[in-house]
């Protein structure tokens, strides 16, 4: 643990003496610490974090909304007779009784207390695990669905706005600055054939159509918690990206990444399709999470949220593929391509099972 680390600890209403203090998980954006504290008889865990400025460009925002979000979460598991210590972050207040510390380098610290008796994994093990993701992560919108998601920050300005990924696409193709436009000529006219799909759930938003809520935009396996003894999900962590946007979006993405049959650099196209036995199970979660929460309109969009957060992805490694590879970290030559080509596999796998994945949702509903 670093000298600085430790100068900050002070700074927060841990309770007891300290005892340990590790690095802790996997992450590769914050830089995270699981502390240990004695305290009389027992002892006392904390996570301490230092956000990574870099990434998150507007910290205060940031910690703005993890603030918001985690006191309505806490309201609504009490009046529910739930555990508030395991079933939502709780943040730790400083000294001075914020919920963040600036150190003298500008560097940004907040501190949760440890969620014990739960682990997350990086990989699904079984049915169980992913049905369990789709019911915590549909209990946070349902715990969530009256809350006001327009007075939240939007921290990374239109992160899933795909008509504005398209058109970012576009003027791409048209700059060509490393001439590799020529080379993708199927992937390109694949993108520009799907333009007026792009703006689809954007305009439902826009008219109103489709409901402002509070996302969480990064619903993987390892941002939920999953009880050591009953093996269920208790708990939605890393809130850094949580912003107003479209539950349909949510629910895609886990889709995209969970229901697919390969790797998402996986090069055998013939191997990449949309599971749909993993598709039934994570949508029968999800909706049995929300608990009745989704309006029409948001049910009707589930399967576009799934295609267009798919598509949407293919986008974005086509563009920096395009524009040089400086954005997404890449571990060999094309590995970008290699990445859009499957995203756009799978889109248009979902696109010939749509019907059959229309069938599913409606059956979960039934």
């Amino acid at each position: 643990m670093s000298v600085q680390s430790f100068d900050v600890i002070p700074q927060f209403r841990f309770e007891g003496t300290l005892l340990e203090s590790i690095p802790f998980g996997n992450g590769h954006i914050n830089d995270t610490y699981r502390l240990t504290f004695a305290a009389g008889e027992t002892s006392r865990r904390y996570i301490l974090q230092r956000l990574n400025t870099a990434i998150f460009t507007k910290p205060q925002e940031v910690m703005e909304n993890i603030e918001g979000v985690t006191a309505w979460l806490k309201k609504k598991i009490i009046a529910r007779g739930g555990d508030p210590s395991r079933e939502t972050l709780n943040l730790i207040p400083t000294v001075e009784g914020n919920f963040f510390y600036v150190d003298e380098e500008g560097g940004w610290w907040r501190a949760f207390g440890y969620i014990e008796g739960a682990v997350s994994y990086d990989q699904v093990r079984n049915d169980q695990d992913f049905y369990e993701s789709a019911v915590t992560f549909g209990n946070f919108q349902c715990l969530l669905a009256d809350y006001p998601a327009a007075t939240l920050h939007e921290t990374i300005a239109d992160f899933h706005n795909t008509a504005d990924r398209f058109a970012k696409f576009q003027r791409a193709v048209e700059a060509d600055v490393c001439g590799r436009a020529a080379s993708v000529q199927p992937e390109i006219r694949f993108v520009q054939a799907r333009e007026a799909f792009c703006s689809k759930l954007v305009e439902l938003q826009k008219q109103g159509v489709l409901p402002l809520r509070v996302t969480h935009n990064d619903t993987k396996l390892n941002n939920i918690m999953i009880d050591d003894t009953t093996g269920r999900g208790i708990c939605v962590i890393d809130l850094d990206t949580v912003m107003p946007g479209l539950s349909v979006n949510d629910f895609g993405d886990s889709i995209r990444f969970g229901a697919s049959t390969a790797a998402e650099d996986e090069t055998d196209l013939e191997k990449v399709s949309c599971d749909l036995h993993l598709f039934e199970v994570y949508t029968k979660g999800f909706l049995e999470g929300c608990g009745g929460a989704l309006t029409q309109a948001e049910l009707d969009a589930l399967v576009d949220g799934a295609k267009m957060m798919t598509l949407e992805c293919g986008i974005r490694f086509l563009t920096d593929y395009l524009e040089g590879d400086h954005y997404f970290k890449i571990h060999r030559e094309q590995h970008n391509l290699d990445r859009c080509r499957t995203q756009f596999k799978l889109v248009a796998d979902m696109e010939q099972k749509e019907n059959e994945m229309r069938a599913i949702v409606a059956r979960c509903l039934s």
